[in-house]
């Protein structure tokens, strides 16, 4: 067991296939936690190791790697990079109290990398960049951290200068501060003395970095200036503090292959990044509603939470992070959301899918809780003296939706169940039953992360699922109002059936529900057939005359008809009412109503032409453009939602993924007529 001084909780950020696993599989190896790499493309990694990781060569889940290091514990959250699964991503920076932003030596800033910073901005978290890959050909280091320099300034302090041969190829790094150099000869690290030529260089960086640990203090400033050395301690102290207020972001680099590097980016975790103590604060809600700071304490009552949960053919794990006092597999635990009361049962902690029983984890830790049924993602376990309840995390709201559907008939709710399965583990989907279209919709972050869930369901519960374009629930309405008769007829012989109406159909603007009205003079229809009247009516709106869609503004006056005295009764008069709707709507100019919806798009400057082109093609109406806090255009729109299927791929197609959008509908308005007949037609075929 590990104090939690002696913890690091680190999380792995930045674009798909910038390193991130590789760099975890070499720290992995170095610290003789596995004994041999595994690689993505052979599928042996430690940190992607659900079925469809392997298959996809990717990440999709977060996953922990704890490193024994020098008398500490280093866990290492490895993310993914795609942008459709960032949801992971946002897991771990709940249980995270760093992050190392890796950035390729071969493709600079990316999309994914500007994200991490972003993510890391918002919840003013320390970090390191680690440029990967720096000994593969086509690399550049010094154009990356020439491009990082330049994008987040003088806050970029290199750490570490590459050593390069002939041909411009890393061979080796310097450690600006120790003065010392290292190259890997078969995995193993070796010292080697500086190259000639060096010295001015690990001097100007020595220089750089005592200059910003001197801004960290002023008792270090005043010795700056004197032009007295600094101590290692000072050094460490200083760097320290400066990467803790986030006015120094190190600059390390390496290969997750020849596991250059990857010791000295371990020292520096465990030297300069913050332990579980000094790490983001927390705010708490209380029992009663007034929220406070949350101080993470080994000496306070046990508390947990859970940042990500596990549910899959080996069982169910709540993977948590312990935030005071220590838990044990018999501490009693209040669930802040149910307050009920759990039994914790045995502990783990994780490495990949690799589960190690543990007695106790202490304060800082990040383990796993088997079996606790009735726990979710985000959930505050506490000890039931202080029951305090913690941010939720927040998932970007699912952006991308289709239509699901088992392709087998009958197997509907083997898919809802599977679904409710995968949401325990995944909670950045939602499932929507939509009783308008019948169809359950399933909403997530892009293609790919729909396009997994399917797969999953296959896999992990044997259900073959299709996905289809989810449909749009339009509405039918009259421009024009007209007069109809219905009579339902039926004396052939005993009891008959008499009902005989006059409606007059009209539209109307203040509610969209039915309005039914009656004018009938003289008792020429008993007003106890009135009700059947406007149930027959309510029954018939529910399918409208061009397309079966449901009609909404429309006011219905019965003003005549007839009845039997006894032939007549209710259901003859509801079958009346029905046909005299029937008989009216063809000639009370009925149109098409399709919904709208208030768009709000967040752009780079550059992509705005394209992004309003791009509207205007989907029937858009622009309402108007602000700059937000981070220099990004905000274009507001309305836009018909039939447009907007595919906005979610479409956008990150045009804006190189830089771009995210909120849609909510506002209203109905009537589609324009030679848009008209194309969903009357799409409707009949679906019949």
């Amino acid at each position: 067991m590990y104090t939690a001084n002696a913890i690091r909780n680190i999380c792995l950020l930045g674009h798909s296939g910038s390193g991130k696993s590789a760099l975890a599989e070499s720290l992995l190896y170095m610290t003789g936690a596995i004994d041999r790499m595994g690689k993505n493309a052979d599928g042996n990694t430690v940190c992607d190791y659900d079925p469809e990781e392997i298959r996809r060569n990717i990440s999709i889940s977060a996953s922990v790697v704890p490193l024994d290091y020098k008398n500490a514990r280093i866990n290492i959250l490895d993310t993914p990079g795609g942008f459709d699964f960032s949801g992971a991503a946002m897991e771990a920076l709940r249980a995270a109290d760093a992050a190392i932003l890796v950035c390729s030596a071969k493709d600079g800033i990316t999309v994914g990398f500007e994200k991490a910073w972003k993510y890391c901005q918002e919840r003013n978290m320390p970090r390191f960049i680690y440029i990967s890959k720096v000994d593969e050909d086509n690399s550049d280091y010094n154009a990356t951290f020439d491009a990082l320099r330049e994008k987040y300034g003088n806050k970029i302090a290199p750490v570490v200068v590459p050593i390069w041969d002939a041909n411009r190829k890393v061979t080796g790094i310097i450690d600006v501060l120790n003065k010392r150099a290292y190259e890997m000869q078969q995995l193993k690290r070796v010292e080697i003395e500086i190259p000639e030529g060096k010295e001015d260089v690990v001097e100007e960086f020595n220089y750089a970095l005592k200059e910003a640990v001197a801004e960290t203090d002023e008792e270090l400033m005043d010795k700056f200036f004197a032009e007295e050395p600094f101590t290692y301690a000072e050094m460490i102290k200083g760097m320290h503090q400066g990467i803790k207020d986030l006015s120094m972001f190190p600059v390390l680099c390496g290969s997750g292959v020849t596991c250059l590097g990857s010791l000295m980016l371990m020292d520096h975790i465990i030297d300069l990044l913050p332990n579980p103590v000094e790490g983001n604060y927390h705010k708490a809600t209380l029992a009663d509603g007034t929220t406070e700071e949350f101080v993470v304490s080994p000496g306070g009552v046990p508390s947990a939470f859970v940042w990500k949960t596990v549910s899959d053919q080996y069982g169910k794990y709540s993977f948590v992070k312990v935030l005071s006092g220590e838990i044990t597999s018999d501490t009693t635990l209040v669930n802040a959301r149910t307050g009920e009361t759990e039994k914790l049962g045995r502990l783990y902690t994780m490495c990949g899918k690799k589960a190690t029983e543990v007695k106790a984890l202490s304060c800082g830790d990040i383990g796993a809780i088997g079996k606790m049924d009735k726990v979710k993602t985000g959930d505050t376990l506490c000890d039931p003296r202080k029951v305090v309840s913690l941010k939720q995390i927040p998932y970007a709201k699912p952006c991308y939706s289709q239509a699901i559907s088992p392709k087998a008939k009958g197997q509907e709710e083997k898919v809802a169940a599977g679904l409710a399965r995968l949401n325990e583990e995944d909670p950045s989907f939602t499932v929507v039953n939509n009783a308008e279209t019948r169809q359950m919709v399933l909403s997530g972050a892009g293609d790919q992360h729909l396009d997994v869930l399917v797969a999953k369901l296959k896999t992990r519960f044997g259900v073959d699922a299709q996905l289809s374009p989810a449909k749009v629930a339009f509405r039918e309405k009259i421009k024009k109002t007209v007069e109809a008769h219905g009579r339902h007829k039926k004396q052939t012989g005993g009891s008959g059936q008499f009902g005989d109406v006059w409606v007059r159909f009209s539209p109307q603007e203040e509610t969209d529900d039915l309005i039914f009205d009656v004018e009938v003079v003289g008792g020429a229809v008993p007003k106890n057939f009135n009700p059947a009247v406007e149930k027959g009516i309510q029954e018939a709106i529910l399918k409208g005359p061009l397309a079966g869609y449901p009609m909404v503004g429309l006011k219905a006056v019965l003003y005549d008809g007839s009845y039997h005295p006894v032939d007549s009764n209710e259901m003859a008069f509801k079958l009346a009412a029905i046909l005299a709707f029937k008989e009216a709507m063809p000639n009370a100019m009925p149109t098409l109503l399709e919904p709208v919806g208030a768009l709000a798009v967040t752009v780079p400057e550059d992509y705005v032409g394209d992004v309003m082109g791009d509207l205007s093609k989907r029937r858009g109406r622009p309402l108007g453009m602000n700059p937000d806090a981070d220099g990004n255009t905000v274009i507001e729109a309305e836009v018909p939602m039939a447009e907007m299927g595919n906005y979610a791929i479409d956008l990150r197609a045009m804006t190189q993924a830089r771009g995210s959008f909120t849609l909510e509908f506002v209203r109905y308005e009537e589609v324009p007529k030679a848009n008209q007949q194309k969903i009357i037609d799409e409707a009949k075929n679906d019949d």
